[in-house]
C-alpha cells in the first residue's frame, strides 16, 4: 500500500500548494480545485488504513507509523466537516499542510510490524482511540483558527491594511469557528480520557499507573479545561482564546509525539 500512501501525501501537498495560491490570489476556482485534491488525498488515506483495519481486524494504531497515519485521517475528516460547516475556507491553508506534514513524518518512521492483541478488540479501547483522535483533530482546527485570528487582528489594527486584511474573514467568523473547534475538541477528548481510565483499568488493573501519557494527557487537558471554563463563565473571546488554542495544541504535539520519543511507559509499547 506504499504507492497508495505516496499519491495521498502528494495530493495533500498539491492541495497545500492550491490553497497557498487561492490565498495570494483569491481566485475562487482555486479554493474548489484545492479541496478536490485535498478529498482526493484523504480518499487515498483512508483506503491504506481501511486496508490496514481489514488486514488486521483492528484499528491500526499497533505503531508509531500506523498511530501517525489514523492522525493524520482525523485532521483529514475534521477539516472537510468543518469545511462545509463554517465555510472557512482558507483554514485549509493549515489544515492540508498539517495533513501532509504528518504524512510525511509517518512515511519515514519504521513499521515493523506487531502482532496483534486481545486487548485492542476492547470496546473502550474502540472509543477511547476514536475519541481521542477526533478531539485533537478538532483542536488542531482551533489551533489553526488561532493562528488566523492573530494576523487578522494584528492586521486590522494596524494603521495601513496589510497583506491578510482582505484575504482573511472576520474576526467574529474566526472566533466562532474556533469556539466551536474547541467545544467538539474538548467533548471528544474528555471522553477520551474517561475511556482511556476505564481501559486502563481493564488492561492493567489500575484506572491510573502515572504513565508519562496519562500525565501530560491529563495536562493537556486541563489547559483546555480553564480554557473552556473561562470562555463559558468570563466570556474569554478574541486573541486570548486564540493564544490558548495554540499552547494548548502545542502540548497535544508533545503529549502525541514527545512523551513517545523522550519517555517510556505502557502508550509507548504501541506507538514505537
Amino acid at each position: 500500500m506504499d504507492i497508495v500512501i505516496a499519491a495521498a501525501i502528494v495530493f495533500y501537498l498539491l492541495s497545500s500548494a492550491t490553497y497557498l495560491a487561492f490565498l495570494l490570489s483569491q481566485k475562487k476556482n482555486l479554493d474548489r480545485v484545492a479541496l478536490c485534491l485535498f478529498i482526493t488525498g484523504s480518499l487515498c488515506h483512508l483506503t491504506s488504513v481501511g486496508y490496514d483495519f481489514m488486514r488486521t481486524g483492528q484499528i491500526p494504531v499497533h505503531n508509531l507509523y500506523q498511530t501517525l497515519s489514523m492522525s493524520g485521517l482525523a485532521v483529514a475528516a475534521i477539516f472537510i466537516i468543518f469545511h462545509f460547516k463554517y465555510k472557512l475556507k482558507v483554514l485549509g491553508v493549515f489544515a492540508a499542510p498539517l495533513a501532509a506534514l504528518i504524512m510525511l513524518f509517518a512515511y519515514q518512521v519504521p513499521r515493523e510490524p506487531v502482532q496483534a492483541r486481545a486487548i485492542f478488540n476492547s470496546f473502550w479501547f474502540v472509543i477511547h482511540i476514536i475519541s481521542v483522535f477526533v478531539g485533537e483533530a478538532a483542536l488542531a482546527m482551533a489551533c489553526g483558527v488561532g493562528i488566523l485570528y492573530i494576523l487578522q487582528e494584528n492586521s486590522i489594527k494596524s494603521k495601513k491594511r496589510g497583506f491578510f486584511y482582505d484575504r482573511l474573514p472576520s474576526l467574529d467568523l474566526l472566533d466562532n469557528t474556533g469556539c466551536g473547534s474547541i467545544v467538539v475538541g474538548f467533548i471528544m477528548l474528555t471522553l477520551g480520557l474517561v475511556t482511556g481510565f476505564v481501559y486502563a483499568k481493564s488492561a492493567w488493573g489500575r484506572f491510573w499507573s502515572w504513565d508519562p501519557k496519562e500525565i501530560w494527557s491529563v495536562a493537556t487537558w486541563l489547559i483546555y479545561a480553564a480554557l473552556f471554563h473561562q470562555r463559558l463563565t468570563v466570556g474569554w473571546r478574541g486573541r486570548r482564546a486564540a493564544i490558548m488554542a495554540i499552547i494548548g495544541f502545542a502540548a497535544i504535539i508533545f503529549t502525541f509525539i514527545g512523551v513517545n520519543f523522550l519517555l517510556s511507559g505502557h502508550h509507548g509499547q504501541f506507538t514505537k
